[in-house]
């Protein structure tokens, strides 16, 4: 399923800029943490699924994971950093082809997401698959997601160009969570910590969803007035949350996969 992104790298090497600062370090670490993280709640795919981060202070570079890795093995030096035109910048190896085109599109055309999380986690993609909206809004967990959600409807293969990536970042419009019909879920964020707290709880929210519906009772949405206050509710501590989400499952890692720093 998954296929490698082919690219020269040896001019753009050369002429490469600082990629040491203590900012480009921290953001990996925090990457690969996520990677980490993701693959022991059962977010990943085989070698399918690809997060992403502008590299600090060059807005025109991002970091990726390499072609051939499942989530679990990634590490912060085995993580890329790549251009939009397709050029491994930094890095051994070469990005996945479908991760290229997806992810390069929307940070060209997305300024503001500066993070993207892609995953077929299941609960989420199973809601992908299924007739009308994704989510009911019956879930307080849910409620985080309240007029922050898009549907891509219009599945179209693989993104293995950059026409699907741009027609991706086309139907996320302004939001921050996309389901792309058949397929999976895109997280777009401005931080790492917030694209994971919301990956998190969306997989979460998704999860009781299923299982609500599996019972064959009526599923009952919460009304629209109170949902859009719990949203607010919600949002108006979400970054300082996922900034200490993301130090919690730093710490579990620290104590029980520190590998994932190297």
């Amino acid at each position: 399923m998954a296929h490698s992104l082919k690219s020269s790298t040896e001019a753009a090497r050369s002429n490469r800029p600082n990629l040491s600062t203590d900012a480009i370090r921290s953001t990996k670490e925090d990457l690969a943490g996520c990677f980490r993280m993701a693959a022991r709640n059962g977010f990943e795919e085989g070698i399918c699924n690809h997060f992403s981060a502008v590299v600090p202070g060059h807005d025109d570079l991002f970091i990726v994971n390499p072609y051939g890795y499942a989530f679990r093995e990634l590490t912060a030096s085995k993580l890329l950093v790549c251009d939009f035109n397709g050029t491994v910048i930094d890095g051994d190896g070469e990005p996945e082809a479908t991760a290229f085109y997806i992810h390069a599109e929307i940070h060209r055309r997305l300024p503001r997401a500066k993070v993207a999380f892609h995953t077929h986690m299941p609960y989420a993609t199973a809601l992908s698959m299924t007739e009308g909206a994704p989510l009911i809004w019956a879930g307080q967990t849910a409620l985080k997601f309240y007029g922050r959600t898009a549907v891509d409807e219009n599945y179209n293969g693989l993104a293995l160009d950059h026409r699907e990536g741009a027609r991706i970042a086309t139907a996320a419009g302004d939001a921050d969570i996309v389901f792309l019909k058949h397929h999976g879920v895109l997280v777009l964020a401005p931080t790492i910590a917030e694209a994971w707290d919301d990956l998190y709880y969306l997989e979460r929210a998704a999860e009781v969803q299923v299982l609500a519906m599996s019972t064959g009772r009526e599923v009952l949405p919460v009304a629209p007035q109170i949902a859009e206050a719990a949203y607010r509710q919600m949002r108006e501590g979400d970054p300082e949350s996922a900034r200490a989400h993301l130090a919690a499952i730093r710490r579990q890692l620290d104590a029980e996969e520190p590998q994932y720093r190297h």
